[in-house]
């Protein structure tokens, strides 16, 4: 007898993840370490030992704003996501559950990593995020599910990663 199915780690399984090479510089984070406790006023994220996370706001806690909410209010995506084909539109709404379900695991125990915003075309769908591996994550989740073409690649001086997705 087997138990409950335990779901993908897109983002961690490494299968693929080992041909992105990782990001030399990415000028939203911090080149300083910021003192503990750090709390981000935008989001209520907290440092703590040495990275954000999920947390009461500590008593006399210092406040900076985190790189995910700096990176949603510049408006400058870490990464996008681009779906399109006939596919997509007959399974819009599955493909967004896929996408926002996979969002918020990932956002539970990583608050740096989000979902910025969701736009439509009449090509299909770009989606923006403050994180390369999630991006990457979303495209393979969605590949993985309904097969299609992806494919990837850093953009803009290897600082942005493009995911596109189409079937």
């Amino acid at each position: 007898m087997t138990g409950p199915k335990k779901p993908v780690d897109y983002i961690r399984q490494g299968r693929r993840q080992r041909l992105i090479r990782e990001l030399v510089h990415d000028p939203y984070m911090s080149k300083r370490k910021s003192p503990e406790p750090t709390v981000c006023p935008e989001c209520g994220a907290v440092i703590h030992r040495g990275r954000w996370v999920w947390a009461d706001r500590p008593y006399g806690a210092h406040e900076d704003t985190c790189p995910a909410c700096r990176r949603i209010e510049d408006k400058v995506p870490a990464a996008f996501l681009e779906l399109s084909g006939n596919f997509l539109a007959e399974h819009r709404d599955e493909i967004m559950n896929l996408i926002r379900n996979l969002e918020a695991r990932e956002k539970a125990e990583h608050p740096l990593k989000r979902l910025m915003a969701i736009t439509e075309s009449e090509d299909g769908l770009s989606v923006t995020f403050t994180d390369a591996h999630l991006a990457l994550g979303a495209g393979e989740a969605i590949h993985d599910a309904y097969e299609g073409e992806l494919d990837y690649e850093y953009a803009k001086e290897d600082t942005m990663l493009r995911v596109s997705w189409t079937r």
